[in-house]
This record gives C-alpha cells, sequence and structure tokens, in this order.
C-alpha cells in the first residue's frame, strides 16, 4: 500500500480577467498556481514557502476543494478529488481539513467555542452521535490545551493563541489524516508561535497526522518541515528535504530568500552573503516568457527567455530545482 496520503498533478488555476458591467468580456487571465506537482506522504510535513502574491494560499484552497482547479488533478488516498461530487466529494473531504491563517476572522463571533467545534458535527452527523457530541467538543478542546469548561464562552473571550487553538480543535473534529495550515501563525506574537507549532508536532506525533505547512517565515519552516517546496509567480522551482534546501539551496530564487532572513547573533552579521534582488515581481496576469525569474536573476541568459526550466535533478544539484543554471552557493546559516 502506497503511504502518499495527497497528490496534485499537472495543478492549473487560472482567475479571469473581465471588462465591461452588463456585457461581460474576458481580456486575460491571472495564473495564480499554474502547473503544481507534489507529494505528500502519511506521517509527514511539506513546508511551502514564498513571497506573498506566489500562489500559496491559492494552491490550499485548490487542495481542500475551497477552489476548483482549471486543469489537473488531486489524488486523497488514491481518490481523485476533481472527479468526486455530491456525497462522494464529502465523505473524502473528511480526510483533509485547514486551519486557518487569522484566528480573529476564521471564527464566527456569534458562535459559542462549543458551536464552532461541534459544527462539522452537524454536516457529518454519522461521525459522533448526537447524545455525544459536548463530550466530543469538550476532549477536542483539552487535547489542543484549552480549559474543557469554557465551551459556552464566546470567540473574543479569547487571547489570539487560544482562538487559533480552536481553529486546530475544529480541524481535529473529524479525525482527518491531513493538515493544510495556511499561515497559522503568521498574526501571532514570537513566543505564541512557538507554543502552537510545538502543539502542532505533539498533535503529529500523537495521531499520525499529515501536514502542508505554508508560511513566509522560513525560520517557522525548518523547525517543522521534512521537506521543502520553494514556490514563485504559481510554480515550484525548488524542492528538496529541509537539509537540502536551507543548507545546499541551487535555485538563484531560494539562495535571495534565505539571504533576506534576519541573523539572530550580531557577529555573524557581517559574513553574510547578501543577495538583492533588483526589479519588482511579474504580475501574474501576465508572468515573462521562459523562467518567470529571469527578469530578477543575476544568472540570467538568453535561454532562459526561450525555454523553460523543468523542475527535475540536474547535475551539480543534490536536488530538483527549476534553473538551468542550478548550482549550490554558500549562503551564511541564519535559519536556525
Amino acid at each position: 500500500m502506497s503511504d502518499v496520503v495527497l497528490e496534485a498533478r499537472d495543478l492549473v488555476k487560472h482567475f479571469p480577467l473581465t471588462r465591461g458591467i452588463l456585457f461581460k468580456r474576458q481580456i486575460g487571465s491571472v495564473r495564480a498556481v499554474d502547473g503544481i506537482n507534489l507529494q505528500l506522504r502519511r506521517g509527514e510535513t511539506l513546508g511551502v514557502v514564498g513571497e506573498s502574491g506566489c500562489g500559496k494560499s491559492t494552491l490550499a484552497k485548490l487542495l481542500v476543494g475551497l477552489e476548483r482547479p482549471t486543469s489537473g488533478s488531486i489524488f486523497i488516498k488514491g481518490r481523485d478529488m476533481t472527479k468526486a461530487t455530491g456525497a462522494e466529494l464529502r465523505r473524502a473531504r473528511r480526510n483533509i481539513q485547514i486551519v486557518m491563517q487569522d484566528p480573529y476572522t476564521s471564527l464566527n463571533p456569534r458562535m459559542t467555542v462549543g458551536d464552532i467545534v461541534g459544527e462539522p458535527f452537524d454536516i457529518h452527523p454519522d461521525v459522533v452521535p448526537r447524545g455525544d457530541r459536548r463530550k466530543r467538543v469538550q476532549e477536542l478542546l483539552e487535547l489542543v490545551g484549552l480549559n474543557p469548561d469554557h465551551i459556552n464562552r464566546y470567540p473574543h473571550q479569547f487571547s489570539g493563541g487560544q482562538r487559533q487553538r480552536i481553529g486546530i480543535a475544529r480541524a481535529l473534529a473529524l479525525r482527518p489524516e491531513i493538515i493544510l495550515c495556511d499561515e497559522p501563525v503568521s498574526a501571532l506574537d514570537v513566543s505564541i508561535q512557538a507554543q502552537v507549532v510545538n502543539l502542532l508536532e505533539e498533535l503529529q506525533d500523537e495521531l499520525g497526522l499529515s501536514y502542508i505547512f505554508i508560511a513566509h517565515d522560513l525560520s517557522v519552516v525548518r523547525h517543522i518541515a521534512d521537506r521543502v517546496a520553494v514556490m514563485y509567480l504559481g510554480k515550484i522551482v525548488e524542492t528538496g528535504n529541509e537539509a537540502e534546501i536551507y543548507d545546499h539551496p541551487t535555485h538563484p530564487y531560494t539562495q535571495a530568500l534565505l539571504s533576506a532572513v534576519p541573523v539572530p547573533d550580531p557577529k555573524m552579521r557581517g559574513m553574510r552573503d547578501q543577495i538583492v534582488l533588483e526589479g519588482d515581481v511579474p504580475s501574474p496576469a501576465n508572468p515573462p516568457s521562459g523562467c518567470r525569474f529571469r527578469t530578477r536573476c543575476w544568472k540570467a541568459q538568453a535561454i532562459c527567455a526561450e525555454q523553460e526550466p523543468a523542475l527535475t535533478v540536474r547535475q551539480g544539484s543534490p536536488h530538483a530545482s527549476a534553473c538551468h543554471f542550478a548550482e549550490e552557493r554558500d549562503v551564511v546559516h541564519a535559519v536556525n
């Protein structure tokens, strides 16, 4: 039996650009996700990193079924989710749940914590008998480190970190195997971030969960991820295990991201190999030809505009990289 619990094949999502009020006509499209392939194995954490606007959140919505892909397939435990409809789709969605980015807006302020965490049982009434739901909700609150006696409180009576724990409890209600974390700690204080990340790791060990962890904070991703995928303008440009990406980056974009991470040790700051990218991020509605990073890359040559580099293992590179001139570059290890 395969240990791959989630797989995306040639995943594409284009949002149409229209003009007109009464009679709208399409004048283009925003290529938010443009041909992504990835696999998530049982018990693994896959980190997805990149700048704002690179398509990370759109990818998350596609994987949990909040958006329908323009093309491509998503397989959960071998079942093609893009072809599932109705009751079949609802049953399949039990295996994958999401933890939202903002704990202040992802919880309904008019509902009690008990109603929020127990709402999945209303949608899937066969999971927990009605008479046992209150007890199950209290067990979930205790599992994520909250007082089960606070079941009748409202979200505004909790801190930001506690609200995110409520969101995690809601995601665990249906006993999923896959949790998709869409920047779950970016809105929290640093000390609270560590507590939430440690909680996620404890739950993974206890429940055998698989995570896709989306973030722009490279230090958080290094702490929790087993493998890392780097996104740029809707595509994955480099992927490998944690040590390969952080200690031996080969794609120029990954090297630039790592060089921008603040160095906590003042003695190391002068030794930093800084890479300053020129120009702005191109529009996803009109991405450059060939390699999408070429307009900001110091290695760009004519072939970069003519031929799009495939995400593959190249000579001199220990892992897959979408660059014609991929090579390892020594970057000061500031991400620990």
